[in-house]
């Protein structure tokens, strides 16, 4: 069985639908998807379909936007309750933040001497929810700026750069118990992927307290060194470990679909947890 627990349609910041990233799991040899949109679940129902018809398995999920001692965190969140108020609320919330850090980039970006508007990037983002940095990053890349999304970002996007303008995040120690009490399965998403180690095996073993399920140890962001160190202390702290693509479609490269999986009695921990 191969199982894929870490993908992005463009219902945020992917290239695919979520039906045809459906389609294409199922023709890569996936027997298994998980649908983690940052901060979305509106691709849900469009993927259900796509599944059914392909006879795949989905997950629902989301990679939800949070910080941990001031350092953004992603967190995985598999098959919470749509409708849960407080979930509905904290997601709301994000994604306002999303949308009103879209005017201060392009200001900044106009003042550093590039000729962007906000329409450049609502293009971009289509039916996403709200448009985000790689949207502007696939802007600056239409506008011939810069060659890729990596560029626009290392140049451009990433914190102290000059397009880089701040936004809300929940707050990852309020995040995990919230999705536990929403039926959810919390996994911190690339853990110590883009040189980041703020979650250290004390910092995990102190959400584990308050609920976190589980980190992604095999994705791309690690290394082979970095994986080994992390399955030590998922070993340790008794944590499910999932493997993934993290894939975007044409926004991302090396991330093909399947390229990491998750061994399936690890996706059976998880399922088990859920409520």
């Amino acid at each position: 069985m191969r199982i894929d627990l870490h993908t992005h349609s463009a219902a945020s910041d992917g290239t695919d639908s979520p039906g045809d990233l459906v389609r294409k799991a199922a023709a890569s040899g996936l027997d298994v998807v998980a649908l983690t949109d940052h901060d979305a679940m509106s691709g849900w129902a469009e993927a259900q379909r796509a599944a059914d018809e392909v006879g795949i398995t989905l997950v629902p999920g989301l990679e939800i936007s949070t910080a941990f001692r001031h350092r953004g965190v992603h967190l995985l969140a598999y098959l919470p309750d749509p409708a849960y108020p407080p979930l509905v609320a904290a997601l709301d919330r994000i994604l306002a933040g999303r949308t009103e850090r879209t005017p201060a980039m392009v200001d900044a970006l106009r003042q550093h001497g590039i000729d962007i508007t906000e329409e450049d990037v609502r293009r971009e983002a289509g039916s996403s929810v709200a448009a985000g940095r790689p949207h502007v990053a696939d802007a600056l890349v239409r506008l011939g700026v810069v060659g890729d999304r990596t560029e626009a970002f290392e140049t451009l996007l990433n914190p102290g750069r000059p397009g880089y303008r701040n936004r809300y995040a929940a707050d990852l120690e309020d995040m995990v118990p919230l999705l536990v009490a929403a039926g959810g399965v919390p996994v911190i998403a690339h853990p110590w992927g883009r040189g980041g180690t703020v979650l250290s095996a004390d910092a995990l073993a102190g959400l584990k307290e308050l609920g976190l399920a589980g980190i992604e140890v095999d994705h791309q962001d690690h290394p082979p060194e970095v994986r080994e160190r992390l399955r030590a202390i998922g070993h340790d702290l008794d944590l499910v470990m999932t493997g993934s693509s993290d894939y975007h479609g044409l926004g991302k490269v090396d991330h093909e679909l399947g390229v990491n999986t998750t061994d399936p009695e690890q996706y059976e921990r998880l399922l088990s947890l859920a409520r």
